[in-house]
């Protein structure tokens, strides 16, 4: 079974969602807004989508969503949010390797959140391919991420820590497993008494591999963006923007 499966739970999800800026998350939804010619009436795919943080406020816009993750308490949260407020959002907790989409459903999909690099070289062919699979053709596809070779590798940290807000801390120790081409890192979260460590692995890509991967899928790769201003990724950058069109 992949770390994922029981990572996403207690306090390491605690943390993760204190760590997210909300206006920083404005700035996504209007990017995404942007880049996935979002309409009122669009059919839209978030894969890996957490709690909703981008799905909650383009629901608001008209279109209906569909929610993909496989943390049941993410799902419970977002699902909870979605009856309260009567969103046109659709909520589906499982794994996203196991899932069956219809074919050429949605106008759009994004996957954000770092949450792009969890699988490794053949498991993220079959992630992109069944994204690509669901999408009409000429809709488009926008994935997010921070573990990209030309990002991590300049700078690499064997050794990081942070504070989290609600007194929580975050260690990590990490190695680069050049033969896997993965970062296994050993991520212990400290609150109080509370003590939580997990062994990660985060599958890093350089670009042209996840161009090739996209153009395997049938995606054409129409912009590679360094942040949310739309500047071209190069190297060094911290995070890439990627959007490719179902050809």
């Amino acid at each position: 079974m992949a770390w994922y499966h029981t990572y996403f739970k207690g306090l390491p999800q605690r943390a993760w969602k204190l760590h997210q800026d909300e206006e920083y998350t404005e700035y996504e939804v209007d990017f995404l807004r942007d880049v996935l010619e979002i309409k009122p009436d669009s059919q839209v795919l978030d894969v890996l989508s957490g709690y909703g943080r981008h799905a909650l406020p383009l629901s608001e816009d008209g279109c209906e969503l569909t929610c993909i993750d496989i943390s049941p308490e993410y799902c419970n949260e977002l699902q909870a949010v979605v009856k309260k407020r009567n969103l046109p959002i659709q909520v589906v907790c499982t794994d996203i390797l196991e899932y069956e989409f219809p074919n050429g459903f949605y106008d759009s999909a994004y996957c954000f959140g770092n949450s792009f690099s969890f699988f490794p070289r053949a498991e993220m062919q079959l992630f992109i391919s069944k994204t690509a699979h669901a999408i009409k053709t000429g809709g488009h596809f926008a994935v997010h991420t921070e573990n990209l070779a030309e990002s991590i590798l300049p700078n690499f940290q064997t050794r990081n820590w942070m504070p989290v807000k609600d007194d929580i801390i975050y260690l990590a120790e990490n190695e680069y497993r050049p033969e896997l081409g993965c970062i296994e890192a050993e991520q212990t979260f400290i609150s109080g008494k509370e003590k939580i460590t997990h062994t990660v692995r985060q599958h890093i890509y350089t670009l042209s591999e996840l161009t090739f991967m996209f153009e395997n899928a049938g995606l054409q790769v129409v912009g590679t963006f360094g942040n949310l201003e739309a500047d071209p990724f190069v190297l060094g950058d911290e995070q890439l923007y990627m959007v490719a069109r179902k050809l």
